[in-house]
């Protein structure tokens, strides 16, 4: 796959201000089930942080929300992955096995209302001996997975076959990857990935602060692309989508294929205990 969503695009808004999540903490990323029409959000649970506690919510597409589980000891919710297998079933990826509050590993498991997870509960999988922060996207495009971790405290993206991964034949990488700056300040944190085909996109931004990011000046976000073959940053843009929103922080990004690729950017709003959602999104433009 080489299309490639340009993010110099404007940006359309999609959801807004929706919620509340399960959780009254911000949204963390979130990814789509195209073939049943659900929207999936991570949030940190009761107890997250050094935990590592989230809060899976499934939504339908537009931000009502279904149902919710606790993962225990999961992670931070940094990025996330539905597959839809050939049989039916959707099959949920996140981090898992967190210290520190991220996870070593990931798991897939099956959504399940109201349920409550933990470590012992999945497979925990390690294709990457030694690596921290794990953390999984899928694209069913291309049938890929990646994982972001960090070797040596310094990030990283593999990318596999999504069939060998689920075998557990992590021995043939179609990439692996140094991650490319994700903001022009080095200082500002990263946010979110996903992928898609030969690329990833990357999200990076802080909440709106009086002192340093004031609402006057639109925000901070950033969102890049990368090529998974070269490793280089192809594309970074600042975005100033939904800068009308108080809070407004950038947490997540995912694909949403149907009716058109869009490059899907989510945005926090709302006061402290009372968290909202927004989704903006570029288009694929050809």
């Amino acid at each position: 796959m080489d299309e490639r969503i340009d993010l110099d695009t404007p940006a359309v808004r999609w959801l807004w201000k929706k919620g509340p999540l399960k959780e009254p903490t911000v949204l963390q990323s979130f990814a789509f089930d195209e073939v049943n029409h659900h929207l999936y959000v991570l949030q940190v649970g009761r107890g997250g942080g050094e935990a590592g506690n989230l809060c899976l919510n499934k939504l339908d597409l537009q931000g009502k929300r279904l149902g919710h589980m606790y993962l225990q000891g999961f992670g931070h919710g940094v990025s996330m992955g539905v597959q839809n297998a050939a049989d039916g079933t959707v099959w949920i990826w996140t981090e898992t096995a967190a210290v520190g509050g991220y996870g070593r590993g990931v798991t897939r498991f099956r959504f399940s209302h109201e349920a409550v997870r933990t470590t012992e509960d999945v497979k925990v999988r390690k294709p990457i001996p030694g690596s921290t922060s794990n953390q999984p996207s899928v694209c069913m495009a291309s049938r890929r997975i990646a994982v972001r971790h960090r070797m040596g405290g310094k990030p990283r993206y593999r990318v596999w076959d999504l069939d060998a991964f689920v075998a557990r034949d992590y021995s043939k990488p179609l990439a692996d990857l140094a991650q490319p700056a994700h903001h022009s300040d080095a200082t500002i944190p990263f946010q979110g990935y996903a992928l898609h085909g030969d690329h990833i996109y990357q999200l990076a931004g802080t909440a709106y602060d009086d002192a340093t990011n004031p609402p006057a000046g639109h925000g901070n976000a950033h969102l890049s692309c990368v090529d998974i073959h070269t490793g280089k940053l192809v594309q970074r843009e600042r975005t100033q989508a939904g800068h009308s929103l108080d809070y407004r922080e950038p947490e997540g990004v995912a694909i949403l294929r149907t009716p058109e690729p869009r490059l899907c950017m989510g945005l926090a709003s709302g006061a402290a205990g009372d968290r909202r959602f927004s989704i903006y999104y570029k288009p694929l433009t050809r």
